[in-house]
């Protein structure tokens, strides 16, 4: 009886070994290529608008369904650190573009995307404000879901695939 329990545990385990293990592997690396593929697209992203000076409505369109393409859900943060032009009453400089002396505001997802989506088509840039993106999963990924399974590590809210990045605006947008 002893030497079937024994059996029994050992095919177990070599069971565990030869597919569990493998395929967590395989899941895990197949989270890192999703995660770089987003990674990249949020850098051409990101890069395109800062160059153009304005978030148009056509290009987070297709950064979004770039990203929605690889199989999973993202929330898409975006984030415009807007410099302020009145620093003139605090200051006894005549220029905003004094280092050390410019003062940022920051313009969030919602606002952004009424004024994207709403009437004029794209969200205007200034030279000098910083704009930055942040895309995660919501969805539960193979990797995650096996790793709640052995280590219970990954809980609810935690995210496998990502991708940020942020960068200076180089060219004033168009208000037209």
């Amino acid at each position: 009886m002893n030497d079937t329990l024994v059996t029994i545990i050992a095919i177990f385990i070599a069971a565990v070994l030869m597919f569990v293990f493998p395929l967590m592997t395989i899941a895990d690396r197949n989270d890192a290529i999703a995660s770089q593929a987003v990674q990249q697209k949020t850098v051409e992203f990101v890069d395109k608008e800062r160059n153009v000076g304005a978030i148009r409505q056509a290009d987070l369109d297709e950064y979004k369904q770039k990203i929605s393409s690889l199989g999973h859900t993202f929330n898409t943060e975006l984030e415009v650190k807007a410099i302020d032009e009145n620093v003139g009453k605090k200051t006894t400089w005549t220029t905003s573009k004094v280092i050390g002396e410019n003062v940022y505001y920051s313009v969030y997802t919602g606002t952004i995307e009424d004024q994207v989506y709403g009437g004029s088509g794209k969200y205007v840039l200034k030279e000098g404000d910083i704009f930055s993106v942040t895309s995660t999963n919501t969805d539960t990924t193979i990797a995650q879901s096996l790793r709640n399974v052995f280590y219970s590590i990954a809980g609810k809210g935690s995210y496998q695939i990502s991708g940020s990045h942020s960068g200076v605006v180089q060219n004033n947008g168009s208000s037209n």
